[in-house]
């Protein structure tokens, strides 16, 4: 398909044509990937025709960008074909690393940039390849899941680098010519905002690469978007792989060209056998599927057939019973009577005197027939009613005994119930046990602590006690500090007016008081001291007793 598409493309002449003049011109309407393309390569020498020799039309009153788009088909007819052949050739699984692949991908890129609208002023919002991608999932909601997929992906940041993604993900999913066929059947609505007019998308040469795109469904790619780095530049393509001079095509043997067919032939013989050898495969398991369920059924047909005719035996007994209890059996049946019946014509053809005889008989015989055919079909129905009763009541106990079933079900989870809420009463019974005996425990120790609530509250009655005794003593200390004063006072007075005599008296009497002093501050010491004994031994009773509360009271706790 893409050879045939490559004869009947325009060519150009063997002059190079200065793609930068008509660059410059539309530098404001072009995309920058497009003059790069037209910079890095030349276009002219890879749409020279092969096979044929045409003559060459002059393009000098040509468009320049209707050549760029017709270069950008031609090379894409190229690539794609190329693609195909080298899968064809060497396996039909691709991956990143195949080069005709990575090539395809730069040209396809290069397709939809073309004519991309740029960024209008400073401010204005840039036009990106994957914004249009986005719009995708609009129209066809199965591509919501590789694109959510590209969103999410850590390694891509820029938006090329997403919308690179997105096309290789759609060339795996095998519907990247569907994807790009519902963007051009919407091409007013979501294209005509972004690209030029005179873009490639816009353009009936899009209906060309939507074709060469559906040739890719043949092929299954295997490519890790996530170890690639999409973000940086692509790389340059080799035209040498899609470059075929004359010179190497005449040059070439004959011999070599066949044995490249027959390979080529042979290698599409060899995966046409190995698909043919899959189907095959897939339907003899299926086949084999088929005859088990088969043999399955047919056991269980004739399990059914040999119930049925016990049944049926059983339902001829139960006739048989029928028609003893209702005792028409020892009168003939319907074909002895019609036996009888013939008999008797033939015997009034040979004797005609007995004709009215057998006319009476024959209609005796008839009536009786028809009462036979009434009792025999009342028996039917009966029949038929008894099994129909029969049939309820084998359903009527089938639902019995699902109920008699799910109520022992329900007995046997009612009784453990039962015994899980009997050892909950007996947990609890326990529980309410140790808390009787923590209770108890706990009010012998706060009549413990009332009783020595009451001792402390005795010795801080004596402490009090102790106190005003100490306050007493210390008033008498100072009267007896106050006492010799008044003593040296008088004796200051009456020591102008008495004698040396008594001088020595009151000397004495001053000794006495000293004396009576001394005494005074040895008794208010010694209270002192029984004071601070009397502390301290409270101080000491009290922090045994609440060492001895902490121990009762951690032994209360459970």
């Amino acid at each position: 398909m893409a050879a045939a598409s490559s004869e009947g493309s325009p060519t150009t002449p063997n002059t190079p044509i200065n793609l930068n003049s008509s660059y410059s011109e539309r530098t404001n309407s072009r995309s920058p990937s497009l003059s790069s393309v037209a910079d890095e390569f030349t276009w002219t020498p890879l749409l020279i025709s092969k096979t044929r020799k045409r003559k060459h039309k002059s393009i000098t009153g040509r468009d320049p960008v209707v050549i760029e788009r017709s270069n950008l088909v031609n090379i894409s007819k190229l690539v794609v074909k190329e693609l195909i052949e080298q899968s064809l050739r060497y396996g039909r699984m691709l991956d990143s690393d195949h080069m005709p692949l990575q090539h395809f991908f730069i040209v396809l890129e290069h397709v939809l940039r073309h004519g991309l609208r740029p960024k209008k002023g400073l401010l204005g919002p840039k036009k990106e390849l994957w914004d249009i991608l986005q719009m995708v999932e609009k129209y066809s909601p199965e591509a919501q899941d590789i694109t959510a997929s590209v969103r999410d992906l850590p390694t891509v940041r820029t938006h090329m680098g997403r919308a690179r993604a997105w096309l290789r993900l759609a060339l795996m999913q095998k519907k990247l010519a569907d994807y790009l066929k519902v963007l051009l059947d919407h091409k007013e609505e979501a294209l005509a905002e972004y690209f030029e007019p005179d873009a490639l998308m816009l353009s009936d040469e899009a209906v060309i690469i939507i074709g060469l795109l559906v040739g890719l469904n043949v092929i299954d790619c295997n490519l890790c978007v996530k170890e690639e780095d999409l973000d940086c530049p692509q790389g340059v393509i080799d035209f040498s792989l899609y470059l075929r001079s004359s010179h190497q095509m005449t040059g070439e043997p004959i011999d070599e060209q066949q044995n490249d067919d027959n390979m080529t032939t042979v290698l599409d013989q060899k995966n046409y056998i190995e698909e043919l050898n899959r189907h095959l495969n897939a339907t003899v398991t299926n086949l084999q599927a088929k005859v088990e369920s088969l043999t399955t059924t047919n056991a269980l047909m004739k399990e059914d057939l040999a119930i049925a005719k016990n049944s049926l035996l059983t339902l001829y007994d139960e006739n048989r019973q029928l028609r003893k209890e209702l005792g028409r059996e020892d009168e003939p049946d319907v074909l002895n009577i019609c036996t009888d019946a013939r008999l008797m014509k033939v015997s009034s053809d040979k004797s005609g005197d007995n004709s009215k005889m057998l006319t009476e008989d024959v209609s005796e015989l008839q009536q009786r027939l028809e009462e036979e055919r009434r009792l025999r079909q009342e028996a039917d129905k009966e029949l038929e009613i008894q099994l129909c009763i029969k049939a309820e009541m084998e359903v009527a106990m089938k639902l019995l005994e699902k109920d008699i079933h799910e109520k022992q079900d329900t007995i046997i989870s009612l009784r453990r119930q039962l015994d899980d809420i009997k050892l909950i009463n007996l947990e609890m019974y326990k529980k309410l046990q140790e808390c009787e005996m923590e209770l108890t425990q706990k009010g012998e120790v706060v009549s413990r602590l009332q009783a020595k609530a009451g001792q402390i509250g005795k010795i801080l009655n004596n402490l009090e006690k102790y106190n005003h005794l100490i306050k007493d003593s210390n008033r008498d200390r100072k009267s007896f500090e106050k006492r010799p004063t008044s003593f040296d006072k008088k004796f200051t007075t009456t020591s102008k007016t008495e004698s040396k005599d008594s001088k020595s008296s009151e000397a004495a009497n001053c000794n006495s008081g000293n004396l009576e002093v001394t005494k005074a501050n040895a008794n208010t010491n010694a209270n002192e001291s029984h004071v601070t004994t009397e502390s301290e031994n409270v101080a000491a009773f009290e922090t045994k007793e609440f060492v001895i509360v902490k121990q009762e009271g951690m032994r209360g706790v459970p």
